[in-house]
C-alpha cells in the first residue's frame, strides 16, 4: 500500500465525497429553515407549516385544517424572514471567503471596507432626517447607496494615493469606516431622540422587517455575486499566494483585486440593506469552512454559502425565543458566538504554533 494511502485521513475522505457533502448542507438548510418558520412566540407544528405552503403554492391541493392566523404567520411572516436569513447569510460568508483571498487578512470580513458603515449611515439618515419619502423601500435604498458611495471612496482614495497593494487597500477602508462611522455617529445626535432606539435595532441587525417583494434583490445579487466569485476561484486561489505569485500565473493582481472589492461591496450592500448590520459571519464561517475542506476556493466559496446560510437561521432563531415576544439584535448573537469562535481558534493556532 502507498504512503499516499496510508495518510489518508477524514479530510481526504472529505474532499472524495463532496458532493454528497453539499447535498447534505442542502437538506440540513432546508430542515432549518422548516424549523425556523415552525419555532417562534407561537409554535406552530410542521405539518401545519408544510400545509399553508403547499396550499399557497398549489391552492386548493390540501385541506385547510389551520385558522388564518396562523396561515399569516407562516407565509407573510416567518417563511420569508428565513429565507431572508438564509440569503442573507450565504452572502455574508461567501463576501468573507472572497474578501480573506485578495487581502491575504484572515481577519477580512464585510465590515474591512466600511461597506456595512456606509449602509447604516444611509439607514441613519431616512430614519432620523428624511423619513420614508419613498415607502418601505427607502431605508434599503439608501443603506444600498450608502454601501456603495463608501466603497466608491475607498476605490477613488486608493487609485488618488496609488495604494492597489492589499495591506494599504486594507488600512484605506478602516479610516474611510471610522469616518463614515463618525458621521453616523453625529446622525443619530442630531436625529429625533425619540426614534434612536429604531436605528440602533437596526444597526445591530435583525430579519424581522422581512416581505416577500424585498427577496428577489438580495437575491438577483447572491447568485450573481456569487456566479463571479466561482467563475474566479481559481483566481482567489492564485491570490492567496501573493501579488508577485498570482502576476506570474497571468492573474493582473491589482485589477482583480479592485474588481472583487467592488463585487463584494454589492454583495453587501443588497444583504445589509435589508436586514441591518450583522457581524462575524463573514470572518468566522469561512474558517470553519477551511479546517474541513482546505483552502480551495472551488469548494471553500459554495460550502461557505451553505453553512452562512444555515447558521443566520439558526442565530434567528434563537434570537426570537431568547426573550420571546422580542426579538434579540442578531448582532448581539452572531458576536457573541464569533467572538468565542476565535478564542478558540487561536489558542488552537497557539498550540500548533
Amino acid at each position: 500500500m502507498s504512503h499516499k494511502h496510508l495518510v489518508a485521513g477524514p479530510r481526504h475522505i472529505i474532499l472524495h465525497n463532496l458532493p454528497a457533502l453539499v447535498a447534505g448542507l442542502v437538506l440540513v438548510l432546508l430542515a432549518v429553515m422548516m424549523a425556523g418558520v415552525s419555532v417562534g412566540a407561537v409554535g406552530i407544528p410542521l405539518n401545519v407549516v408544510w400545509g399553508v405552503i403547499v396550499n399557497h403554492l398549489a391552492p386548493g391541493s390540501v385541506e385547510v385544517t389551520w385558522s388564518a392566523g396562523r396561515d399569516n404567520i407562516v407565509w407573510e411572516v416567518r417563511l420569508p424572514r428565513v429565507i431572508l436569513g438564509g440569503i442573507v447569510g450565504a452572502t455574508l460568508a461567501v463576501v468573507g471567503a472572497a474578501l480573506q483571498s485578495v487581502t491575504r487578512n484572515q481577519l477580512a470580513d464585510p465590515h474591512l471596507l466600511g461597506i456595512s458603515s456606509g449602509a447604516a449611515l444611509g439607514a441613519i439618515v431616512v430614519l432620523l432626517h428624511t423619513g420614508m419619502f419613498l415607502g418601505l423601500v427607502t431605508v434599503p435604498l439608501f443603506a444600498f447607496v450608502g454601501a456603495l458611495a463608501t466603497t466608491a471612496i475607498v476605490v477613488g482614495v486608493a487609485s488618488f494615493t496609488k495604494a492597489t497593494d492589499a495591506s494599504r487597500l486594507v488600512l484605506i477602508g478602516v479610516a474611510v469606516s471610522f469616518v463614515v462611522t463618525s458621521l453616523g455617529s453625529l446622525g443619530i445626535f442630531l436625529g429625533d431622540p425619540r426614534a434612536a432606539h429604531t436605528v440602533i435595532f437596526w444597526m445591530l441587525g435583525g430579519l424581522g422587517l422581512s416581505q416577500w417583494e424585498q427577496l428577489p434583490y438580495p437575491l438577483a445579487a447572491l447568485a450573481a455575486g456569487s456566479a463571479y466569485l466561482m467563475f474566479n476561484a481559481r483566481n482567489l486561489n492564485a491570490m492567496t499566494l501573493g501579488d508577485e505569485s498570482a502576476t506570474a500565473l497571468g492573474l493582473p493582481a491589482s485589477g482583480f483585486r479592485i474588481v472583487v472589492f467592488i463585487v463584494c461591496a454589492l454583495l453587501t450592500g443588497a444583504a445589509v440593506a435589508f436586514s441591518g448590520v450583522i457581524s462575524f459571519i463573514g470572518l468566522m464561517i469561512p474558517h470553519l469552512v477551511r479546517l474541513v475542506v482546505g483552502g480551495d476556493y472551488r469548494r471553500v466559496l459554495p460550502l461557505s454559502a451553505l453553512v452562512g446560510a444555515i447558521f443566520l437561521v439558526l442565530a434567528d432563531m434563537a434570537a426570537r425565543v431568547i426573550i420571546p415576544p422580542q426579538d434579540m439584535p442578531l448582532g448581539v448573537i452572531t458576536g457573541l458566538v464569533g467572538g468565542l469562535f476565535f478564542i478558540v481558534l487561536m489558542r488552537r493556532n497557539g498550540r500548533l504554533g
